[in-house]
């Protein structure tokens, strides 16, 4: 049995925008290393590539910036989970694999269609490959025609029709499971407006939820009880903390959690 049966990238974790590091915060990063640089760490090229592999991930890396997309590779599949701006990037590393000679396969479940969670779709290269397949998943109604509207000419120069790859939307609505070989994916409606879905995955006894946009406002056993169960005995939960106690507080109805819940 595979040791490791779950591969989990995150490519885009911001909410509603893209948040790009900006020369502030790159300012800061050199002067926090630049404190605590010593002459020994400059001795020869060794001695510093030592120093900055040495040093913490938030110094020596970034994280952030693009919005909601995470990658998960499962017994044998390419799992994606939401289209936001991280989506891009990810295609960019799948070229480097099959994608890139037409010859992928991949299943891109989508939360719900809000701007983020889909604004990268247009720039995923690996839809523009012929030979590549892919299957895009949601709960929603009328979701090819969302995701159409969002390629119209008068945003977009490439119709969501255009694309070169073989793309089968398929409809969860009425569906309970989606079994990919020994993967078994469920989803589980949260409260976030305009419908949004989690999604679990399960396999060889292991499993992955991805829960984003959803506030938790009714405390009450009978309400939380559902998604309780739904999230029970995970290995790794993605969840929704977006805000901080007062944001929540101030931000009532519009559809995001903290870390306090």
């Amino acid at each position: 049995m595979n040791p490791q049966p779950f591969l989990v990238t995150f490519y885009g974790v911001r909410g509603s925008i893209p948040s790009p590091m900006v020369g502030k915060d790159v300012r800061e990063k050199v002067l926090n290393i630049l404190e605590q640089v010593r002459p020994e760490n400059l001795r020869d090229a060794n001695a510093r590539e030592a120093f900055v592999d040495g040093l913490p991930e938030h110094l020596k890396s970034c994280y952030g910036g693009n919005t909601s997309c995470v990658h998960l590779y499962v017994g044998g599949y390419h799992l994606i989970f939401d289209g936001g701006s991280g989506l891009r990037v990810l295609g960019n590393h799948l070229l480097e694999q099959e994608f890139g000679k037409g010859k992928g396969e991949a299943h891109l479940f989508l939360s719900h269609t809000h701007w983020d969670h889909i604004m990268g779709i247009p720039f995923f290269v690996p839809f523009y490959r012929e030979g590549n397949r892919f299957k895009i998943y949601g709960s929603h109604p009328r979701l090819k025609e969302r995701l159409i509207g969002q390629q119209n000419f008068d945003y977009f120069p490439v119709s969501f029709e255009g694309y070169l790859a073989d793309i089968d939307l398929v409809s969860l609505a009425d569906e309970k499971e989606c079994l990919l070989g020994d993967v078994r994916v469920t989803w589980h409606e949260m409260n976030h407006p305009g419908q949004c879905f989690s999604y679990r995955v399960e396999y060889q006894g292991k499993s992955f939820i991805y829960a984003t946009d959803s506030e938790y406002k009714d405390l009450a056993d009978a309400s939380l009880k559902p998604t309780i169960e739904f999230f029970k005995d995970a290995d790794l939960l993605v969840f929704d903390s977006q805000y901080t106690f007062i944001e929540g507080v101030e931000k009532e109805d519009w559809g995001h959690s903290s870390t306090f819940i």
